[in-house]
């Protein structure tokens, strides 16, 4: 199984560690296009803070996160699954999972980045600020830069078991699962159920759809499940607890889409 995150925006402190070194990184084929990029932003963000601040879409209350960027190179670096942080990583609560779980959260999970490309959680980085809707002056895109990247290293990646897709958009922009890893791929929508005038409504619940992804991929750790493929993750949620709504796609190299339905938000 292999579980796809988004980042955080905010993100911890990278802390005392040692610096990044990129050649410990997972998935070493991205190693060119990470140092491409590692060198633009921090060559933008060197010469000129108000463009960087403009490029990265950062209010000048958030003009340390410039500053952050410059020293990337020479900063603590620290495992990436302490540095993101935020409702799904709250929710997925990867510092106190116990060990059979944390295991399985090493091996099967992959958070995307728009600097790194993707990293495993146990990938020591420092703290950032480079989302995956930046368009470097450079590189241009983010979303568009890692395709070709991504197309290289990932079919490997996703080995011959199910991919959880939980990304958002932005990032889902980076890499498409195609063929015969499109077949083998669930993607997941998180929906509100409440009743109005005894109807029921149903509603994407944007912000706290990342703490219900969160929770539901901690209960499959807790639970050492490990899926083949969409029909067996359907079956999986649902001993676990969660409405789940599916159906197959109509053709095999086809994603399955999959609603997960809650009636209580949780924060």
């Amino acid at each position: 199984m292999l579980v796809l995150l988004p980042p955080s925006e905010g993100k911890a402190a990278g802390g005392s560690g040692a610096p990044l070194k990129p050649e410990t990184l997972s998935l070493p084929g991205l190693a060119p296009a990470r140092a491409a990029v590692l060198e633009e932003l921090v060559e933008l963000c060197a010469a000129d803070e108000p463009k960087a601040r403009e490029v990265l879409g950062l209010s000048e209350g958030l003009r340390g996160e410039v500053a952050k960027n410059v020293e990337l190179r020479t900063a603590g670096a620290r495992p990436a699954g302490e540095i993101y942080t935020g409702v799904l990583y709250d929710a997925l609560g990867l510092a106190d999972l116990p060990s059979a779980a944390r295991a399985l959260a090493q091996d099967a999970l992959l958070v995307f980045s728009g600097l790194w490309g993707a990293v495993r959680i146990t990938d020591a980085i420092p703290s950032y600020r480079c989302s995956m809707g930046v368009k470097l002056p450079g590189l241009g895109a983010l979303g568009a830069y890692w395709r070709g990247p991504m197309a290289q290293v990932m079919p490997e990646a996703a080995g011959d078991g199910l991919v959880l897709d939980l990304r958002s958009a932005a990032y889902g922009a980076a890499w498409k699962p195609k063929g015969e890893v499109a077949g083998r791929t669930a993607s997941v929508r998180v929906l509100h159920s409440q009743l109005v005038d005894g109807v029921e409504k149903r509603s994407v619940v944007s912000h706290f759809n990342k703490a219900t992804k969160g929770r539901l991929v901690r209960d499959l750790l807790l639970a050492g499940a490990v899926p083949g493929g969409p029909a067996e993750l359907v079956t999986a949620l649902r001993d676990l607890g969660y409405v789940v709504e599916a159906e197959a796609p109509a053709k095999a190299a086809k994603a399955w889409s999959l609603d997960v339905v809650v009636t209580q938000i949780h924060h």
